[in-house]
């Protein structure tokens, strides 16, 4: 151990004792290491070491949490607190929150309009300008989007300037799906007519009656047409 470090564990009772009257709230063993061993140089052993004797000596209080140890300072060496000086302490508070309000945001200038705080506007802007391109950030964005315009103005200019966008054999190919699929829609229709003609025959109602109560929609609800052949 350095002489450093030995002298802080020779003092580390007085420290932790001060820290926890300070603090006056409970911690563990471990929350008083990690909070004082940078300032301190405090080993982990020292630290549990002085917590103990201190509790041994009724300094400070401990009290087991689960299966840890919680220590804090010993509450009777404090001032007690009067309900009304508690009622008036709440007071202060709200009265304090009620002005630190009051100089910011419920400022009013002379239009009557309620309006932010110069400081606050200032944050606002400064966040924007933090957040914006800057100068050489923006010409490389506009040059990559120039470089992008520029390919796309020339395919353009390639599909305006050229004559046929669809060859011969493809034209070809939709014709003969045209005529292959109303060659079978004029099939399918002759058939459904006829199938329906034969049951109409001896149907006691109307053809229209017929079509409703079966759900047969036909091309004339839609105003459809064959192409011609």
């Amino acid at each position: 151990m350095s002489k450093g470090r030995a002298e802080a564990a020779a003092g580390a009772a007085g420290i932790l004792l001060r820290y926890l009257q300070e603090q006056n709230r409970p911690y563990s063993a471990q929350d008083v290491f990690g909070n004082l061993q940078r300032e301190h140089g405090l080993g982990k052993a020292a630290v549990v070491k002085a917590l103990e004797q201190l509790a041994q000596q009724g300094k400070i209080k401990e009290k087991m949490y689960g299966k840890q140890k919680i220590y804090f300072a010993d509450q009777e060496q404090f001032d007690m607190v009067s309900d009304a000086d508690l009622q008036c302490l709440d007071a202060k508070i709200v009265d304090l929150t009620a002005k630190g309000g009051s100089t910011g945001k419920d400022r009013l200038p002379s239009s009557g309009v309620a309006s932010d705080p110069p400081e606050g506007h200032m944050v606002s802007e400064l966040k924007e300008l933090a957040s914006a391109l800057t100068t050489p950030e923006m010409q490389k964005e506009i040059e990559e989007l120039k470089k992008e315009c520029a390919v796309y103005t020339e395919r353009l200019k390639n599909i305006k300037a050229a004559t046929n966008h669809v060859t011969p054999e493809e034209k070809e190919q939709v014709y003969k799906e045209r005529q292959k699929y109303c060659k079978e829609w004029r099939k399918r229709k002759r058939m459904a007519t006829e199938l329906s003609d034969a049951i109409l025959e001896g149907y006691p109602k109307s053809k229209q009656q017929f079509f409703e109560e079966v759900g047969i929609e036909t091309d004339e609800d839609y105003n459809v047409k064959l192409p011609d052949p």
